[in-house]
């Protein structure tokens, strides 16, 4: 952990408002995201984690994965994601049928969940409603396992994100669930993050010194 002292840096305290949990999280919030598009080891960190993403995907089956286009800092998985598609491409004939597919998340207006949205290296993209670039006409996927940003996280698999409530929402209407995994620097551990009742635990979570949750 990036842990200079031993003591956790996001242990509440009484400057978190009324120490709620929403006033906590969003001291959280403001901490790591700056903390984030300030890094100056930001190269070596993102290589990094893209080698703990590329091992880590080593023996699953999944075929279209979800991930996300990176801001505020976040660390970009698109990268390691393409290497992904390039090794699983067939050399027969079924090759077009049976290739790797990448989904980049598009907000649902009306119920502000996610859809995917078939995305490849230098594919038409425009900005959503919320100034994140999309692909333009792409096909819909389905992913089987999706790579979700998070802002901070901590025991039991749960996240912190921006506070939208955008994968929760829509990780409660999938059904089959996908498989999630959450994506990180080690400095996002907060150990005293709990979560709230609509809270959807991931499935894994990978930082940049490796796999955090399940626990080693």
């Amino acid at each position: 952990m990036d842990n200079n002292d031993g003591q956790s840096p996001h242990k509440p305290h009484a400057s978190s408002a009324d120490g709620s949990a929403a006033a906590l999280k969003a001291e959280w919030r403001k901490s790591l995201i700056e903390k984030r598009q300030g890094l100056a080891d930001r190269a070596w960190r993102n290589d990094l984690l893209q080698r703990v993403m590329r091992v880590w995907l080593i023996h699953r089956p999944d075929t279209v994965i979800g991930a996300y286009w990176p801001i505020k800092g976040e660390f970009d998985p698109l990268p390691a994601l393409f290497r992904w598609q390039e090794a699983g491409l067939e050399e027969d004939a079924q090759s077009q049928q049976r290739h790797r597919r990448i989904g980049l998340p598009v907000v649902n207006k009306v119920d502000k969940t996610l859809t995917f949205y078939t995305w490849y290296p230098g594919c038409p993209m425009e900005e959503d409603a919320y100034g994140i670039p999309k692909p333009k006409d792409t096909e819909i996927v389905e992913p089987t396992l999706i790579f979700v940003p998070c802002v901070g996280y901590g025991p039991g698999g749960f996240r912190l994100g921006y506070g939208g409530g955008f994968y929760d929402r829509t990780l409660a209407s999938l059904k089959p669930k996908p498989f999630t995994v959450g994506l990180g620097y080690d400095f996002g551990w907060l150990p005293y993050l709990q979560p709230e009742i609509h809270d959807v635990p991931l499935d894994a979570i990978l930082s940049d010194t490796g796999v955090m949750w399940p626990e080693r």
